[in-house]
């Protein structure tokens, strides 16, 4: 039996964390727990705060109030880069990628590794491609070539790069803004196999998305989001997916519009 106690699995938290810019509210009170291995589901609407949360938890904002800590200890990120050096790493929806470069340029861009041809430092582009190809075999990406340019990978292997990337150079954590938005469903499927396998290998897993669809299958917990304020976290044995899909929805609230949309005649 492990002596890890609860607070220590815990990963990475937000306590009523609030985000203002002037007279708006873009979060209010919002709380949030990761643990260890856990693939956490950030769900929400579009407006919902997600954008301004993920911003947060990446480096690119500051909380107006509230404590955001990472292995219990509060933190205060003022830029990316230090959240990446704790092992806070963000996929954004662009990916961060540069078309015309290859695949193998593309896994190590900014983080090259190099070596002394008479006596200049180049690039190790054979290291480069070698460590790209095995990296992506492991997260189940077969590479012909990682010479060649990223353009002829589909989006889905595009997004599994990025997120493999992450991974080795030392994510603890994987925050994915909308990994599956546009994609289709065998490519979606080979998203959430990659996530699935990121946990298997302890890596903790914030999974932002508003298609429950993809996000209940995966998920181990679930944060909602509605105009900035959080309508709470739930286990997965706690809340069904049609649950989830009523909160988001709007519920209570959903089911007086559509009262409302009967009674109009057209």
């Amino acid at each position: 039996m492990s002596g890890m106690s609860q607070s220590d699995e815990i990963i990475l938290e937000l306590d009523q964390v609030s985000k203002f810019f002037g007279p708006v509210i873009a979060l209010q009170n919002v709380s949030l727990r990761l643990r260890r291995g856990e693939v956490h589901c950030l769900l929400g609407d579009n407006g919902a705060g997600k954008s301004t949360l993920i911003k947060l938890l990446a480096g690119v904002h500051q909380a107006s109030s509230g404590q955001y800590r990472v292995d219990g200890k509060p933190v205060r990120f003022e830029s990316p880069k230090e959240a990446l050096d704790v092992g806070v790493a963000t996929v954004y929806q662009d990916l961060a990628l540069v078309p015309l470069l290859s695949v193998a340029r593309n896994f190590f861009l900014g983080r090259e590794p190099v070596r002394k041809l008479f006596g200049i430092t180049v690039m190790d582009m054979e290291l480069a491609a070698r460590t790209a190809k095995e990296k992506l075999a492991e997260m189940g990406i077969m590479v012909r070539d990682a010479h060649h340019p990223i353009g002829t990978m589909s989006g889905g292997e595009k997004q599994c790069l990025a997120i493999a990337r992450a991974i080795h150079f030392g994510a603890r954590v994987l925050i994915l803004d909308e990994p599956t938005a546009a994609l289709g469903v065998k490519q979606s499927f080979n998203v959430l196999k990659l996530i699935h396998r990121a946990r298997e290998r302890g890596i903790s897993v914030i999974f932002i998305t508003h298609n429950v669809h993809h996000a209940y299958p995966i998920g181990d917990t679930f944060t909602l989001l509605n105009r900035g304020k959080s309508l709470g976290s739930f286990a997965k044995d706690r809340i069904s997916k049609e649950e989830v899909l009523d909160m988001m929805a709007g519920g209570a609230e959903m089911q007086t519009l559509m009262g409302q949309l009967e009674g109009i005649q057209v």
